[in-house]
């Protein structure tokens, strides 16, 4: 049955989500965007909860600062538990926990894996489980985008500059990619690549090509593909008369709802129905809500 809870009322303007356009599909997932200053909101929270993540991203914190949190059953703080204005991590196979020290601003600008690589010649399995200085990694001829983005007088501002950057360079590189938002377009528009490559095609030269363009073994990269199937599925139906766990599960390709269930808590550390309660009812799973 679909999980009880008193939904959480919106915190309007506090989180947005900006899907790129066309010229960047492939590149960037998506960028999210958080302001809670002067919010004043019954249930408002400095914390976040963030899933595991396949993508290697931007961090910009405009105002504010915070902590990567050391909490049981999450991915623990590579280094400096302190938070910077601007930062870089990369794929993460279990999940995170951080916390604001009061009101922030700020952004985050997911790129897809294998486009990461081909714009700036790092590999996304060295920054894997990883929170670092961006300007300790990326290319020097990134700063003029760093500096844009910091200086931008406003978020419009700040997206037109990440455009301008990152489109031309990405265009040039005429990659073959999928123009399909989900993750799931991507994941299979990378195997087929690898599939059909020139350079050998053994089930093991294979797996090699989607480790190196992506950073991570292909069944982890399907494995978040099909959770965020799951999760886009169960925020359209779950409060549908017969929602039920199993047919969820079945729907989505796992053996059994128990596989559902321990695949959800090793990229979320939560139970399916503990985490859509927690959803609907803690503003610190804010970053989960933006994509409902």
């Amino acid at each position: 049955m679909a999980p009880n809870v008193t939904p959480l009322a919106p915190l309007h303007g506090a989180t947005r989500l900006w899907l790129p356009p066309l010229r960047l599909a492939g590149c960037v997932r998506a960028v999210l965007l958080r302001d809670t200053r002067g919010l004043v909101a019954e249930g408002v929270t400095h914390a976040t909860y963030w899933p595991a993540s396949p993508y290697c991203s931007l961090h910009l914190l405009f105002t504010g600062d915070g902590d990567w949190l050391t909490t049981p059953g999450f991915v623990p703080p590579n280094a400096s538990y302190r938070l910077g204005p601007c930062m870089l991590s990369g794929p993460f196979k279990g999940p995170t926990h951080m916390h604001a020290r009061g009101p922030a601003h700020g952004l985050i600008v997911m790129f897809m894996l294998d486009a990461f690589q081909a714009l700036t010649g790092i590999a996304p399995e060295t920054l894997q489980n990883r929170c670092d200085d961006a300007r300790d990694w990326l290319p020097a001829d990134w700063e003029p985008l760093l500096t844009a983005m910091a200086q931008a007088s406003d978020e419009a501002a700040c997206l037109a500059a990440l455009e301008a950057f990152v489109a031309p360079r990405w265009q040039a590189l005429q990659p073959e990619r999928s123009l399909g938002l989900r993750l799931t377009d991507w994941v299979e528009a990378l195997a087929v690549r690898a599939a059909t490559s020139s350079a050998g095609r053994s089930l093991r030269q294979f797996e090699r090509r989607v480790k190196a363009w992506a950073g991570l073994p292909l069944r982890e990269l399907r494995a978040a593909s099909r959770a965020e199937a799951v999760f886009l599925q169960v925020a359209a139906t779950q409060h549908d008369p017969g929602f039920d766990w199993a047919g969820v599960a079945a729907d989505a390709g796992y053996a059994d709802q128990s596989h559902l269930c321990r695949e959800t808590r090793r990229l979320t550390g939560f139970s399916p129905e503990d985490l859509w309660r927690r959803i609907e009812s803690d503003e610190a799973f804010w970053a989960y809500r933006v994509w409902q």
